[in-house]
C-alpha cells in the first residue's frame, strides 16, 4: 500500500512538471515575451494613462459645476458701530454708537457653474495631448522592439551554448574512453604511469571545458527566461536548432534607415515643440469664461435649519475676462526660448538621421566580415576536431604520443571557442541591422 502511494505521488509531481516544462520556438518565444514581459506591460500601462490625461485635459474646456455649503455660528456676534448723528441729527458727529448685529447661526448652500468659453492655449492643448498619445504609442512600440531584440539575441547565445555543450560533452567522453583504454594497458604492464599522467591531464581538461560549457548553457537559458518573462522555476527548452537559426542569420535584411522608429518619435517631438512655440504666443491673447451662481442662505437666531423658516435666494451669472497688456519683455523671451529649442529639435532629427546611415554602413561592412569569419572558423573548427580524432585513433592503435593528444585537444577547444565567439558575432550584427530597418517582428 505505501509503495503504491509513492507510485501515485511520484506520478502526480511527474506530471506537474511536465505542465510547467515548455518548448519554445524563437517566434513562439518572441509571442510570448510580448505577453508577458514587465516592461511590455507597463508600457502598455503608460499609454493607457497618456489616454486618460488626454480625457483630463478635454474636460477642463467642458462645464464645471460645484455646490458648497457653510454653516457658521457666531459665539460673539460681530459689532457693529454707527454715529448718534445717524439716529439723533442733533448730535455730536464724532459720537459713535456700538451694537451687536445679526443672528447667532447662518447657513449657506450655493451651486456655481463655470464655462471656459475661450483660451487660445487650451485649444492647442488638446492637440497637444493627442501627440502625447502619438509619443506613448511609439516608446510602447519601442519598447516592445527593445524585449523583441533581448528575446532574439538570449535566444541566440543560449542556442550556440547548446551547441558548445553536445561538441564538448563529445569531446571530453571520447577523451575520457582513450584514458580508460589506456588504464587497461597500465594495467596490463604496457603502458607508464607518466603516459597515463598526460592522458588524465587531458581527460581533467576536457571535463573542465564541458562543465564551462555546461553551466554557460544553463546561464544562458536563465537570461532567456528573464527577458520573455518566464518563470526562472520552469523548465525551458529550445525549439529551434542552431542550423536553423543559422541559415536565417545568413539572410541580410533589406530596408531603410527611414523605417527605423527613433525617427517618428523625433517627428513627434518636433511637432510638440511647434505647439508648444503657439502656446506661447497664445499667451498674448485674452482669454475669456462665464459663470452662474445660485446661493440660498439662512438666518436663524436658534439651531432649526430644517424647520419650516424661510431661505433667501440670491442668483448671479457674469463673464470673466482677462486681457494681458504687459509683461516687461517676459512673454516674447519665453516665445523666442519655445523657437529655439524647436530649431534645436530639428536639427537633432538630422543629426540622429545621419547617425543611423553611418550605422548602416558600419553594420552591413561587420555582417560581411563576421560571415567571412564564420565560415573560416567553422572550417577551422572542425579541421581541429579531426585532427584531434585522429590522434585519438593513432593513440589507440599505439602509434600516438599522450602529449601530443594534449597539444591537439587545447588546439580544438581553441578553434571551437573561436567559432562560437563568430556565431555570436554574425548573429549580433545581423540583430542589429534588423532593429535598424524596424524587422524584429
Amino acid at each position: 500500500m505505501k509503495l503504491l502511494f509513492t507510485l501515485l505521488l511520484l506520478s502526480v509531481l511527474t506530471t506537474a512538471y511536465a505542465q510547467i516544462g515548455r518548448s519554445f520556438s524563437l517566434l513562439e518565444a518572441k509571442e510570448y515575451a510580448l505577453k508577458n514581459n514587465i516592461k511590455v506591460i507597463n508600457a502598455s500601462l503608460e499609454y493607457d494613462i497618456a489616454l486618460q490625461k488626454k480625457k483630463e485635459y478635454l474636460a477642463a474646456g467642458m462645464p464645471e459645476a460645484n455646490i458648497n455649503g457653510t454653516f457658521n455660528q457666531f459665539l460673539n456676534l460681530p459689532v457693529q458701530v454707527l454715529p448718534i448723528s445717524f439716529f439723533d441729527p442733533s448730535a455730536p458727529e464724532d459720537e459713535i454708537i456700538a451694537f451687536r448685529a445679526g443672528t447667532e447661526f447662518n447657513s449657506s448652500a450655493n451651486l456655481e457653474v463655470n464655462q471656459l468659453l475661450f483660451n487660445g492655449s487650451y485649444f492647442i492643448g488638446i492637440q497637444a495631448s493627442k501627440l502625447l498619445i502619438e509619443v506613448q504609442n511609439i516608446q510602447k512600440y519601442r519598447t516592445n522592439e527593445d524585449v523583441l531584440f533581448s528575446v532574439i539575441e538570449a535566444y541566440h547565445i543560449a542556442a550556440v551554448a547548446k551547441e558548445n555543450l553536445i561538441f564538448s560533452d563529445s569531446i571530453f567522453r571520447l577523451t575520457e574512453s582513450l584514458k580508460n583504454t589506456q588504464q587497461r594497458y597500465l594495467d596490463a604492464g604496457l603502458l607508464t604511469n607518466e603516459d597515463l599522467d598526460q592522458m588524465t591531464y587531458a581527460v581533467l581538461s576536457a571535463k573542465n571545458a564541458f562543465e564551462n560549457a555546461e553551466l554557460q548553457f544553463i546561464n544562458t537559458i536563465a537570461i532567456l527566461k528573464y527577458a520573455m518573462g518566464y518563470s526562472q522555476d520552469s523548465t525551458l527548452t529550445l525549439g529551434n536548432s542552431l542550423s536553423e537559426l543559422d541559415d536565417k542569420a545568413s539572410q541580410i535584411a533589406l530596408g531603410s534607415i527611414d523605417e527605423n522608429s527613433i525617427l517618428p518619435l523625433l517627428q513627434t517631438q518636433i511637432e510638440l515643440a511647434q505647439c508648444n512655440v503657439r502656446n506661447k504666443k497664445a499667451g498674448f491673447l485674452p482669454s475669456l469664461s462665464a459663470y452662474f451662481q445660485q446661493s440660498y442662505n439662512a438666518y436663524r437666531t436658534n439651531f432649526d435649519f430644517f424647520q419650516d423658516k424661510p431661505w433667501y435666494s440670491q442668483t448671479n451669472w457674469g463673464l470673466q475676462m482677462r486681457i494681458p497688456v504687459f509683461s516687461s519683455g517676459k512673454g516674447r523671451s519665453v516665445v523666442k526660448q519655445s523657437e529655439i529649442q524647436l530649431l534645436q529639435d530639428e536639427y537633432s532629427y538630422t543629426m540622429t538621421k545621419q547617425g543611423l546611415k553611418l550605422q548602416e554602413v558600419q553594420l552591413k561592412n561587420t555582417i560581411a566580415s563576421a560571415l567571412k569569419k564564420r565560415a573560416l572558423q567553422k572550417e577551422n573548427s572542425a579541421l581541429a576536431e579531426r585532427i584531434y580524432r585522429n590522434a585519438i585513433n593513432k593513440e589507440k592503435l599505439g602509434s600516438g604520443n599522450n602529449l601530443l593528444v594534449t597539444q591537439k585537444l587545447n588546439q580544438t577547444m581553441i578553434a571551437q571557442a573561436q567559432y562560437t565567439a563568430s556565431l555570436i558575432e554574425v548573429y549580433r550584427s545581423k540583430l542589429e541591422l534588423d532593429k535598424l530597418y524596424n524587422k524584429l517582428k
